[in-house]
């Protein structure tokens, strides 16, 4: 993708300034830019829309370099590096990188939607029983999909391991190559966030074995936020209210007319896939995700305790992995009920 090996290319080039002893954040107040990540999923639509309004740009006042990515992990290491500024992420990831970090990497700042992830299963597959045997895929192991998918398995008394084995095989493999994978035949189904979730029934037939909504208090959880790396965010704190502003602002537009919204989130998948959803499937992505400043602290802890469970992650403390100051300073500005982190 175009746009990954452009972060890949930025990666190098902060390594090298990393190297010879300059931050980005130290760079003078003329140069300042803000390197913003997103994948191009329509569970991340606040910042396709964000991005092709041009509202970050406009709030910022400052350039905006945007990267893509197809899951999490890819995402957090280019946090790490110092090759993004802030990206829109999972939950698992996020967490990962608190705790690989001790809590002096990221910030969660603010929510940005809710639902759109289903396990997709071919049409003869009628129970959790039917998936013993069968291939499953997810779009990175440790994601937020991979993790709900291992719980859910282990919840139902059915064993998996990290390699694929296990009584039901977990596959590992990106979004767009899942499409033809399921398509062809070569696994039996995915646990998947809009718009992939659409595209496997529409397109190839398949029907949803579980809702993951159904899984959650209230129906709902955290499937995308928006995160900062903590020394950017101190050294750039007018920059943080601004990118938090442009996020309230595409969230807001979003809801108020989300038929317009979802044409001008399409235009931008077509940018960043070379190819435009079909409208039945936009449709029905749309449908199925609620945009929300909101990042439902509740099910961020309920999503370590499931990697924690699977063994993907370690007990971790999240005290202070939320800094929502800046988003509820911006919700007050605009008569908004705040927001908590717990």
């Amino acid at each position: 993708m175009k746009r990954l090996a452009a972060a890949v290319a930025v990666l190098a080039v902060t390594t090298l300034a990393a190297a010879c002893g300059s931050s980005p954040s130290a760079s003078s107040a003329e140069n300042r830019q803000v390197r913003l990540g997103y994948f191009p999923n329509i569970t991340h639509a606040t910042a396709l829309y964000g991005i092709e309004k041009d509202l970050y740009a406009k709030s910022l006042g400052v350039p905006v370099t945007t990267s893509t990515f197809n899951a999490g992990p890819a995402a957090i290491e280019a946090v790490f590096s110092g090759a993004v500024d802030a990206t829109y992420i999972g939950p698992n990831p996020a967490i990962n990188a608190w705790e690989k970090s001790k809590g002096k990497a990221i910030n969660i700042v603010a929510g940005a939607a809710s639902g759109g992830v289903f396990l997709v299963v071919k049409p003869e597959i009628n129970s959790v029983e039917d998936l013993k045997g069968k291939k499953i895929a997810t779009p990175q192991l440790g994601n937020t999909q991979d993790v709900a998918l291992r719980h859910w398995l282990l919840d139902k008394g059915i064993k998996t391991d990290t390699k694929g084995g296990g009584e039901v095989s977990i596959v590992p493999q990106e979004n767009s190559q899942t499409l033809q994978t399921f398509a062809t035949g070569d696994i039996d189904g995915a646990w998947v966030p809009e718009p992939f979730a659409s595209r496997l029934v529409i397109e190839s037939k398949g029907k949803i074995l579980q809702d993951e909504r159904e899984l959650w208090p209230g129906k709902q959880f955290v499937i995308t936020h928006l995160i900062v790396r903590q020394e950017w965010a101190k050294a750039n704190p007018d920059l943080l209210k601004k990118l938090v502003e442009a996020h309230v602002q595409s969230t807001q537009e979003i809801n108020a007319d989300p038929d317009a919204a979802a044409k001008v989130v399409n235009a931008s998948v077509q940018k960043l896939t070379g190819k435009p959803l079909k409208p039945e499937v936009l449709a029905s992505a749309f449908k199925n995700i609620t945009f929300t400043n909101d990042p439902i602290a509740s099910s961020l802890t309920g999503s370590a305790d499931h990697a924690v469970k699977v063994g993907l992650l370690k007990p971790v403390d999240l005290n202070g992995i939320y800094d929502l100051k800046i988003l509820n300073e911006v919700l007050a500005a605009k008569g908004q009920q705040s927001i908590k982190d717990r």
